[in-house]
């Protein structure tokens, strides 16, 4: 059962109380003699007073002269179904989300500080409520193309508006763009829905065309980060709970080599470069071997991060919502998590609650219970894993001395479903808490029976695009560009949202 694996945690405090021992303001004085010298006292020198804290919002570092203060963050929903690999703009996220959606496949959501350094990104995808509900707090701009029924009523239940963008920001299509497998929607190897992208510009268009407001000030940082102005980091070796074990074993332990299992065939892993003190990404593809996750539009720039957050939590199919397989992910609960970094991983504990509240990470207290004390997380940026209870078990961290780095792994596929796609002004019926509470605790062990499915030969033809909520992209295919029909069904990309 999910809910054995999960620590269903109460009301935790959100502010950590802080004891300050003070000392009493009586003062002892000697008598002296008249006409006697005093005793000279030296001056105890003042503290040095800090300079205010001004940092990024989402990696904690110092702000810059040219940080886009006052200005909402943006978050992007980007592909990652195999044959959308390599994407673009990834390398310039400040957080990078990767959370399972339909069929087994995981999506990212790259979030930035400023929407004019992303440059351009893409393939976009459609947006999903998992996602959502982890920016809504921060009311970021949130750019994809269509969105799920679920999706698209969380946008009316909090009255989103146009910060809900689901055309891409005036997305264009790649037409021509060639995945790391060579096929392209040109070739008639490569399905519409892969060659969305946008940029700054697209973005910045929206943003005036349509009056979008984007003025935000936040006071606080996403996470609980190390003070940039003491320049310490927090070695995770002598964390202040580094000496506690619980019954999986030691709760701070070796992270040079880290293994994320998403699903059955979805996996993610980090390595652990000592001399950049960073973790290098890769994932794994559809023949059963690891690359390197890489951003096209960066001269295949390799991912990497300083901080690799992984979030274990109940995540099943929504009541009712079987057939196209839309994800439930529970964040009520809570639950247990890693923080891995400089080769160290340490156990933590975290909380969400409400849509509205923010994610917060949690030490651990001494019995293996989640503390009060809000877990800090050192300045930089960070990859964060949402993923399912079921795998927590298969959750890897080492020393590279235990990994062969060139072995295959698992095949990457994903499973058949329909695909689901909000027309406009379609709503659930009912509002996202009632959903919700039906979602809550109906979750069982994921179980995959059928066979993965086969990539898109040469001589299929490539999937249609799905609908998107509002009005589609001016831009069409060139009716040269259209591929050749065939007959044969594609595989499974095509029901890919």
């Amino acid at each position: 059962m999910k809910r054995l694996l999960l620590v269903i945690a109460t009301l935790l405090s959100l502010t950590v109380l802080l004891a300050a021992c003070k000392k009493s303001d009586d003062t002892s004085s000697a008598a002296t003699n008249p006409g006697s010298t005093p005793a000279q006292v030296e001056a105890t020198p003042a503290p040095t007073e800090l300079p205010p804290y001004e940092a990024n919002v989402l990696t904690g570092e110092p702000k810059g002269a040219d940080y886009p203060e006052g200005q909402r963050i943006t978050a992007v929903m980007v592909n990652n179904i195999v044959a959308a690999r390599p994407q673009r703009g990834l390398s310039k996220a400040d957080i990078l989300f990767e959370i399972k959606v339909e069929g087994g496949i995981t999506r990212f959501m790259p979030v930035f500080t400023d929407y004019k350094t992303i440059g351009e990104i893409g393939p976009v995808r459609s947006g999903r409520d998992q996602f959502f509900r982890l920016i809504l707090p921060w009311q970021a701009l949130y750019i994809h193309e269509g969105q799920s029924v679920v999706m698209q009523q969380y946008g009316i239940d909090y009255d989103y508006g146009k910060l809900n963008n689901n055309d891409g920001a005036n997305g264009y299509r790649d037409y021509g763009r060639v995945n790391w497998a060579g096929k392209s929607y040109n070739a008639g190897t490569l399905a519409l829905e892969h060659t969305m992208y946008t940029n700054s510009d697209n973005i910045a268009n929206y943003i005036t065309s349509q009056n979008v407001d984007m003025n935000r000030t936040y006071n606080s940082t996403f996470f609980n980060f190390v003070d940039y102005r003491l320049g310490t980091t927090r070695d995770l070796s002598s964390s202040i709970d580094s000496a506690y074990s619980d019954k999986y074993g030691p709760v701070v332990s070796d992270g040079q080599y880290v293994e994320i299992v998403h699903s059955q065939s979805y996996k993610t892993r980090f390595i652990y470069d000592e001399a950049t003190n960073q973790y290098k990404m890769q994932q794994n593809y559809s023949d059963g071997q690891w690359r390197d996750t890489v951003d096209e539009a960066a001269d295949n720039k390799v991912l990497t991060f300083p901080n690799v957050i992984v979030l274990y939590t109940d995540i099943h199919t929504y009541p009712g919502h079987e057939a196209k397989d839309l994800q439930y992910v529970e964040y009520a609960w809570g639950g247990i998590g890693y923080y891995c970094y400089g080769g160290k991983c340490e156990k933590i504990y975290w909380q969400k609650g409400t849509p509205l509240e923010a994610l917060r990470l949690y030490y651990l207290n001494e019995d293996g219970t989640c503390s009060d004390t809000p877990l800090e997380i050192n300045t930089g940026k960070s990859y964060v894993a949402v993923t399912d209870v079921d795998f927590a078990e298969n959750f890897v961290h080492s020393t590279l001395d235990n990994v062969d780095l060139t072995t295959a792994t698992t095949q990457t596929y994903e499973k058949s479903y329909e695909e689901d796609t909000a027309k406009a002004g379609e709503t659930l019926g009912s509002s996202t808490d009632d959903l919700t509470a039906a979602a809550t605790g109906s979750g069982e062990a994921e179980t995959v029976t059928e066979a993965p499915a086969q990539e898109t030969t040469a001589n299929e033809t490539p999937a249609q695009e799905e609908a998107p909520v509002e009005e589609a992209p001016a831009e069409e295919a060139p009716a040269e560009e259209t591929p050749v029909e065939n007959t044969e069904a594609p595989a499974e990309e095509n029901n890919v949202g």
